[in-house]
């Protein structure tokens, strides 16, 4: 059976956590309000008591050591409100006498300095004092002299004080209490709202949530409306998809269909070939949409090796095109990641250096780097480059280079189609080695 039991809301585990330790805090401030004023009050009437020791002191020795010649008895009880002992060689005066009892045995002490005497069984006396008893020489005579106070009335104050100091304690506990509960309150209803607009988005009220969330929360509001965002990307994509793939494939089927409806015509080898071109051009456009359909586009917490992955496929072209020489150029390790998905960094990559690998003479250069905050990918090749004309034109969609020259067009349709996704921007340009350049930038959002 579990004694405690996590609480499942976040006011009770503020609660649970400040309310404990509030009181607490409280307990401990007054027990050491108890100690800190225990001691002063001992200070307090050590340093009074102190004080009319030497005033008796300054008394006898004025007056020779004759102490039955003092100002003592009422006088000094109603000056000083305190009892004393006095003893000469000759004399011994105690006042009040019902303090004998207690005070004799002092007086033959060897103690010096205050003294407290608790718990005393004296008749007459009371059960708790302090004493400062002080032996001194005149005239060559040992006098003693002892000052005594009764703490029961000191006590009885401080006790009086320590226990309105409890009902404070409890009152600002009780007060605590309430800010924390005020401030929880006030805390969460951000977090109420949020939960409304979320409500209102299921319903289809709203399309984005719209909340004035303090900072704590706007990270999650900015998040959820990328995820939103990206759902309606991706809706938008496969609808796309699909008007893509029904405009495309409609012409070929039917074309296929009419000639294998009509009876009157012998399959020849013309024939065949026309239908395998049909085909084959829905088999390239399904190959196509599929590809873009796998694309996942910046997603929170997926990331990618960059420089392992470059390292990877630079490995399989070589084995592709081993008469060619790819090389990569970083300075970054293979540990650096990229927030970018991985299959989408490797369907880059490996569309740049399959068409790279398809132009080039001999050499491909593959250099990733990062900047400012800038993630760069750029691939150079030593080919024979593309037309000026046709470089501004070279990644757009629906444009099918491959057509006429073979390794430009739907690879780098590809490319660009990711990219636009993660808010890049893809350059092209002719290269130092003589062929085409290809340079990436990503931003890295902060």
């Amino acid at each position: 059976m579990m004694l405690f039991k996590k609480p499942t809301s976040v006011k009770g585990t503020l609660l649970a956590l400040l309310l404990p330790s509030g009181i607490a805090l409280m307990a401990t401030a007054w027990l050491v309000h108890g100690i800190l004023l225990e001691r002063m009050s001992w200070n307090f009437v050590e340093s009074r008591l102190q004080d009319e020791v030497a005033f008796l002191e300054t008394q006898i020795r004025q007056s020779d050591g004759k102490i039955d010649t003092l100002r003592t008895g009422d006088y000094f009880q109603e000056v000083f409100h305190h009892s004393f002992a006095i003893q000469s060689p000759t004399q011994t005066i105690i006042s009040p006498s019902t303090w004998e009892t207690l005070l004799g045995p002092l007086l033959q002490s060897d103690q010096q300095g205050a003294i407290r005497v608790r718990k005393t069984s004296a008749a007459g006396a009371p059960s708790d004092v302090i004493a400062f008893r002080k032996a001194f020489v005149v005239n060559d005579q040992p006098l003693v002299v002892i000052v005594s106070e009764d703490m029961a009335a000191l006590k009885a104050s401080q006790a009086e004080l320590h226990a309105w100091t409890a009902i404070v304690s409890i009152m600002l506990i009780l007060l605590l209490v309430g800010v924390i509960w005020i401030g929880i309150t006030l805390s969460m209803r951000p977090v109420i709202s949020l939960q409304a607009s979320l409500k209102k988005l299921q319903g289809g009220e709203v399309s984005r949530i719209h909340v004035k969330a303090p900072e704590e929360l706007q990270p999650l509001v900015k998040q959820l409306n990328q995820l939103l965002d990206f759902l309606d990307r991706r809706l938008e994509r496969s609808r796309d998809a699909l008007a893509n793939l029904s405009h495309s494939v409609k012409t070929p089927i039917a074309a296929v269909r009419q000639i294998l409806e009509d009876t009157s015509r012998p399959l020849d080898d013309d024939l065949r070939r026309e239908m395998g071109s049909r085909l084959g051009d829905i088999d390239k456009q399904l190959e196509a949409e599929m590809r873009r359909s796998r694309f996942a586009g910046p997603q929170v917490g997926k990331s990618a090796f960059p420089v392992k992955q470059a390292r990877d496929l630079l490995w399989m072209f070589g084995r592709l095109y081993p008469e060619k020489s790819f090389e990569l150029t970083t300075d970054m390790t293979e540990e650096h990641r990229w927030p970018v998905e991985e299959h989408d960094l490797s369907e880059i990559l490996g569309n740049l250096l399959d068409n790279a690998g398809k132009w080039s003479s001999t050499f491909v250069d593959l250099s990733l780097r990062e900047d400012n905050k800038q993630m760069l990918i750029v691939v150079a090749d030593d080919g024979t480059g593309v037309a000026q004309d046709a470089v501004s034109a070279l990644g757009k969609r629906g444009l099918r280079l491959d057509e006429q020259t073979p390794g430009h067009g739907l690879g780098l349709a590809i490319v660009c189609d990711i990219v636009e996704r993660y808010s890049g921007q893809t350059h092209f340009s002719h290269s130092s080695l003589g062929g085409l350049k290809i340079a990436i930038v990503f931003h890295r959002k902060t």
